[in-house]
This record gives C-alpha cells, sequence and structure tokens, in this order.
C-alpha cells in the first residue's frame, strides 16, 4: 500500500485537472481555477510522499506528467479558450489558446528526457504558467479591464506558450537544507510571496508567477557577470 500513495496523490491531481475542464464547459459556478490550485496541492504532495516514503519509480515519473498535462495544460488551455471566446466575436481566434496545450506537452516531454533539470527549470514549469492563467481567470474585471481585452488574452498565451519552453533557468522550490546561503532566493520569493497575498489576496497570484520569473531572470543574470 505504502508505494502506491504516490501514485494514488498523483491520480487525484489528474482527477482534478478532469473535473476543471468539465466545470469550464459546463459554466459552474465553482471557479476553474480552484481545481488548478487543488491540483497542484496534490502535485506537490505526491513528490513529497514519494521523497518521504522512498518509494519513487519510473511509472511514477510518467504518470505524474501526465497528471501535469491534463490538470496544468489541457485545463488552463481551456480556461484560456473561454476568456478569450468572450472577448471576441471570432470564431476561430479563441482555439489559439490551445497552444498553451501544445507548448506544455513539449515542456513535459523536453522535463522526462532532460537530466539537468533537478535543481533548477529550463523553462516555466506547467504548473507555474498554469496558476498564471487561472489567477487571470480569478481577476475581478472592473480592477483591470484591459487584462481580458482580446489583444492582452492573445499577447499572453503566446508569451506564456513560449516561456513554457525558453532556454531560461529558474530557480526550483527545492530545499536540500535551510541554511540562508544556499536557499535566500527561495526565501526571499516565499516570503515576498506571502506579503503579496496577505495584501493583496487572490490577485497577487499571476503576480507573484510574475515575481518567480523575475527574480529567477535575475539570479541568471548576476551568475552570468560572476
Amino acid at each position: 500500500m505504502k508505494k502506491n500513495i504516490p501514485n494514488i496523490l498523483t491520480s487525484l491531481n489528474l482527477l482534478c485537472g478532469c473535473v476543471g475542464i468539465v466545470s469550464v464547459f459546463e459554466n459552474w459556478a465553482f471557479p476553474a481555477a480552484y481545481f488548478i490550485w487543488l491540483a497542484g496541492l496534490f502535485d506537490f504532495f505526491d513528490g513529497f510522499a514519494a521523497r518521504l516514503l522512498k518509494v519513487s519509480s519510473p511509472i511514477g515519473k510518467e504518470l505524474d506528467s501526465l497528471a501535469d498535462m491534463v490538470s496544468f495544460g489541457v485545463l488552463p488551455a481551456v480556461v484560456m479558450y473561454k476568456l478569450i471566446g468572450s472577448s471576441t466575436t471570432s470564431e476561430w481566434l479563441p482555439f489559439l489558446a490551445f497552444a498553451i496545450a501544445a507548448f506544455s506537452a513539449l515542456r513535459l516531454a523536453i522535463f522526462n528526457i532532460d537530466e539537468t533539470q533537478s535543481d533548477s527549470f529550463k523553462g516555466l514549469p506547467t504548473p507555474a504558467n498554469a496558476l498564471f492563467i487561472s489567477g487571470i481567470a480569478m481577476v475581478n474585471t472592473s480592477l483591470a479591464p484591459w487584462l481580458f481585452d482580446t489583444l492582452s488574452l492573445v499577447l499572453i498565451t503566446v508569451t506564456f506558450s513560449l516561456l513554457l519552453v525558453a532556454p531560461i533557468r529558474l530557480f526550483a522550490l527545492k530545499f536540500k537544507n535551510f541554511g540562508w546561503k544556499e536557499n535566500k532566493i527561495r526565501f526571499t520569493f516565499l516570503l515576498m510571496g506571502v506579503l503579496l497575498i496577505a495584501t493583496m489576496k487572490i490577485i497577487a497570484i499571476p503576480l507573484i508567477i510574475l515575481l518567480y520569473i523575475g527574480l529567477s531572470l535575475g539570479v541568471q543574470s548576476v551568475s552570468k557577470k560572476t
């Protein structure tokens, strides 16, 4: 039973993605963003459980990618499809949103064969991309009406699809120890993230992802100079 616990958690991640997709097309009052966030929790704890119980396996890694493809690839693409569809009269433009799913699949495939992404990521991780899109979907349109213009949504779709496979290094939130010197960027990010959520609530989610990207690019720039 112990060896199956991580896979059960991964399957719950997948289930959240499936139900979230249904919620978008059925126009449930329960936002699809909540399913992305819940899937993110299961995605975190399946890896945590595998390391804690020492039951990591190749099938677990493959199952994790398949679940992530649904919850953090297809589901955010469907969310963006609905957002673009609500902003335009074009019948075809909303289908651009599925570039998110296609680039997420490519991102996950690259991750599975790239052994250099244990301590950092190359390209934006699919959960971070999904969190950004889900955060946008939860923003009140009256607070940032420009964000829901067709042009803004298309630019977000294209930019973040490309970020998924961009050759940029982003730090991973994996602590091998809790020393400040080795983890100062992680502690800084977590502290700033908590402050943003405390002051801005849900609207802070896309800002936190932008902060994550910005800090990573800053660290990369400094490391190149040194």
